[in-house]
């Protein structure tokens, strides 16, 4: 690591060591996490409500334990930002919403309260668009998160203030989610790993609409092994989850003999199917392809099933929001944002017959897509199909010359493998044309999720042998404001002492 970097920009690996063999303090690493977001934060808006007091104390707690040989777990004193669209105990939980920017919940969600077992700190809440629709971290309650290398561009979403955080060593882990690249899509355009797990891998037992799988919940971070570190605290089993596979982390091998690169059998698509996708976004994703190609057993074009992906995705979407805001659109469909009021209008066109076509259409497409991922150890495909653009343009209008026709489709490079079910991990690999961040997209196999994890760290090894594919760092301390303040759209703040007293702070920034 660079000597200049920050303590916070220690993997999570490391830290883990530094606080078995007392060289290094979790009392210290909070402190140091704490004194960042305070100064450094403002810049991207990727934190917002937070808990500093609770978590010095539980850092306390954690340094005595590991000065008595007794960590708590394997996450034990290391800092974690939640997604605020995922409920934690004590601390404000607002979805991005002016209806829920007072909430406190009293529980955590499971995943959070799985980490928090394994010994994480919540530091703060990470920011999201409404009700996490979109590609794209803004709200009337927070305002939007800027992207760490240009503080003017988007950080993607909806997990974009997780990956922001990350990428700016604010925190050594976050949380995440993913329906349509919800957190992949936000892991290319800051430059970290983001890792959608194949559906059930992570319980997730308060998804409303339980048998569906294209929304999951999973783990962000700086590389592979603090991803697979903070993985590991997430699976488990959950009754409550009908798609839980009840998989245990002694069981799931990630760490054991690595594939060696001359091995690995690699399929790729620049387009994944007929995907919008800006030429200077080809021409980056043939170059590391190109650097791939002579490394590895095979590296071949893959022809991606046919189908009506988009229509596809379309119903299933609708029928989620349908599920949770039909409801709220029927009587007072001015508390929904546009985006929200687009996606229920969109489903109440849709009939019974749709959704039975949707789903033999997505069963389809993916035995076709099966059929082929079965012969090769990854399928590689661009995480975004443009660079990072302006925060305050809510997605890009076309792409390539294709106008676009709902805010989302601009996400069809990861919303389409959502539909095909299978794991899917976002590795980053340089810079752009733009001197931002660029990333592959890595598909495994329906339930391959160590086989994939494994050939990532594979891949991600090879591109760190090289300067000009390394994980790019963002420079916070020298990076510009935003020209439009990010808290611009803030309409609907917290109010003061929406929080608990007991140390948990919000403030719009």
């Amino acid at each position: 690591m660079d000597a200049n970097a920050p303590l916070t920009a220690l993997p999570a690996v490391a830290v883990i060591e530094q606080f078995r063999r007392g060289e290094l303090s979790p009392v210290t690493l909070v402190n140091a996490s704490i004194e960042r977001i305070e100064r450094l934060n403002v810049k991207i808006n990727a934190i917002t409500a937070t808990c500093f007091d609770r978590a010095r104390e539980e850092a306390r707690a954690s340094e005595a334990r590991y000065q008595a040989g007794q960590p708590k777990g394997p996450l034990d004193g290391l800092t974690l930002g939640v997604k605020d669209l995922q409920p934690t105990a004590q601390l404000l939980t607002t979805w991005g919403s002016p209806k829920w920017r007072n909430h406190v919940p009293q529980e955590d969600l499971p995943m959070v309260a799985a980490l928090r077992r394994a010994g994480a700190i919540v530091v703060g809440k990470t920011n999201v668009p409404e009700h996490g629709a979109g590609g794209n971290s803004r709200n009337p309650v927070w305002g939007a998160t800027g992207n760490p290398f240009n503080a003017n561009l988007v950080a993607g979403g909806s997990s974009g203030g997780s990956a922001a955080a990350l990428a700016a060593d604010l925190v050594t882990l976050c949380t995440g989610s993913d329906t349509g690249g919800s957190l992949r899509l936000p892991a290319g355009l800051c430059g970290i790993v983001g890792f959608r797990p194949s559906p059930g891998l992570v319980p997730h037992p308060t998804r409303p609409l339980g048998w569906s799988s294209i929304s999951v919940l999973g783990p962000m971070a700086r590389n592979m092994g603090d991803l697979l570190l903070m993985l590991r605290s997430c699976m488990g089993t959950d009754a409550r989850d009908p798609l839980n596979r009840g998989v245990s982390p002694e069981s799931f091998n990630t760490t054991g003999v690595l594939p060696r690169l001359e091995t690995l059998r690699i399929g790729y698509s620049e387009d994944f199917g007929g995907c919008s996708v800006e030429p200077d976004i080809r021409a980056a994703f043939r170059d590391r392809i190109e650097r791939i190609a002579p490394q590895v057993a095979k590296c071949v074009p893959v022809d991606i099933p046919h189908g009506d992906w988009d229509r596809c995705f379309d119903v299933m979407r609708a029928e989620s929001f349908m599920a949770g805001f039909q409801d709220v659109f029927d009587h007072d469909p001015v508390r929904l944002s546009e985006d929200i009021q687009a996606n229920v209008a969109l489903g109440k066109g849709f009939t019974l017959g749709d959704r039975a076509w949707a789903h033999l259409e997505q069963t389809r497409i993916m035995r076709a897509y099966q059929a082929q991922a079965a012969h090769l150890d990854l399928i590689l495909s661009p995480v975004a199909p443009v660079t990072p653009f302006v925060w305050t343009q809510g997605f890009p209008a076309h792409i390539d010359g294709v106008a676009m026709d709902i805010y989302y489709r601009w996400l069809a490079l990861t919303y389409r493998p959502s539909l095909v079910g299978c794991p899917a991990l976002t590795l980053p690999c340089g810079l752009d044309s733009q001197r931002m961040p660029f990333s592959l997209q890595l598909l495994g196999s329906l339930n391959g999720d160590a086989a994939l994890l494994q050939a990532a760290q594979t891949l991600e090894a090879f591109f760190e042998s090289h300067e000009a594919t390394r994980r790019p760092r963002p420079d916070l301390e020298a990076l510009k404001p935003s020209t439009t303040p990010l808290n611009a759209m803030v309409t609907h703040p917290p109010e003061s002492g929406a929080v608990p007293p007991s140390g948990s702070v919000a403030t719009v920034v």
